[in-house]
C-alpha cells in the first residue's frame, strides 16, 4: 500500500555520499508494484523513493496527510551531476558517472552534452541488448564494466520495471555510490525526446504532454492506468477508515 511506502519529497534531495539505491515512483509504476512481487521489493526496499508524479504527491497527502513535493527523474539527474561537478578535488575522491541503458547513438549524445555541461565529471556508458531479461553472461559483462569504472553515480535508464528490478537484484554486487533508476531521462538529456514545457510541469500537466506527444503508446498508461491508480487509492482510503 502506498501509505506504507517511505516516499520522500524535494526536502530529501540531499543524500549522504554512501552506497544508496534511489528510485522514483509514479502512478504507472505503482500499478505494476501491486502486481509484480519483485518490483514491489525493488521499490519498498530501496534506500530512497522519490515521487515522480503529481498523482503520487496527491495520494500521499490524501492517505497520510504528509505534504511532499514532486521530484522528477530529471531533477535527480541534475542534482547528482551538479553535486559531482562542484565537488572539490581531494585525495581519494573521484567524479565519475556511468550510464547504463539506451542505444549507442543516444549515449554518444549524452557524452557530448555532459562534456560541455559538466567538464569535471568523467563519463562511461554501456548499451545493453534490447531483451526482456538479460542472460547471465550479459549481466556479468554489465556488472564487470560498472565495477571496473567504480562510478560515484550509476544511472540506469531501461524503463520501469526492468531498470528497478535489475538494480535491486544486482545492487550488492555493484561497486558504485548512488544507483539511480531514471528511465526516460536519458532521452530527455540527449534531446531525442522533448520534456513538457516548464509551465505544464508547474501545473502538473506533464502527463498530458506525454499523452499528446505519443498518444498511441501512452493512452493506455495515462487513461486506463490513471483510473486504475485512483481506484486503488480510494480502496486503500476505505480500508483505513475501517481500521
Amino acid at each position: 500500500m502506498i501509505s506504507k511506502l517511505k516516499i520522500y519529497g524535494r526536502e530529501k534531495i540531499e543524500f549522504p555520499e554512501k552506497k544508496l539505491l534511489i528510485n522514483t515512483i509514479n502512478a504507472h509504476s505503482y500499478n505494476i508494484f501491486q502486481e509484480d512481487p519483485v518490483f514491489e521489493k525493488s521499490l519498498s526496499r530501496c534506500d530512497i523513493l522519490l515521487p515522480d508524479g503529481v498523482s503520487i504527491v496527491w495520494a500521499v497527502r490524501f492517505l497520510t496527510g504528509r505534504k511532499i513535493t514532486k521530484i522528477a527523474g530529471e531533477d535527480l539527474f541534475f542534482y547528482e551531476m551538479k553535486r559531482l561537478e562542484k565537488r572539490i578535488p581531494d585525495v581519494g575522491t573521484s567524479r565519475k558517472v556511468f550510464f547504463l541503458g539506451s542505444d549507442e547513438t543516444t549515449l554518444k549524445m549524452i557524452e557530448s552534452r555532459s562534456a560541455k555541461d559538466f567538464p569535471n565529471v568523467k563519463i562511461k556508458t554501456y548499451s545493453p541488448s534490447y531483451t526482456k531479461q538479460f542472460s547471465d553472461e550479459e549481466n556479468r559483462k554489465i556488472v564487470g564494466a560498472i565495477n571496473s569504472f567504480s562510478p560515484d553515480v550509476l544511472f540506469v535508464g531501461m524503463t520501469a520495471p526492468k531498470q528497478e528490478k535489475w538494480a535491486f537484484t544486482h545492487f550488492k554486487h555493484l561497486k558504485a555510490g548512488h544507483v539511480c533508476c531514471v528511465g526516460a531521462v536519458f532521452d530527455f538529456y540527449a534531446g531525442t525526446i522533448r520534456r513538457a514545457p516548464g509551465w505544464m510541469i508547474m501545473l502538473g500537466l506533464e502527463w498530458f504532454y506525454r499523452l499528446a506527444s505519443e498518444p498511441k503508446r501512452m493512452w493506455r498508461r495515462y487513461l486506463i492506468g490513471n483510473l486504475k491508480f485512483f481506484r486503488a487509492i480510494l480502496i486503500e482510503k476505505l480500508r483505513q477508515s475501517r481500521e
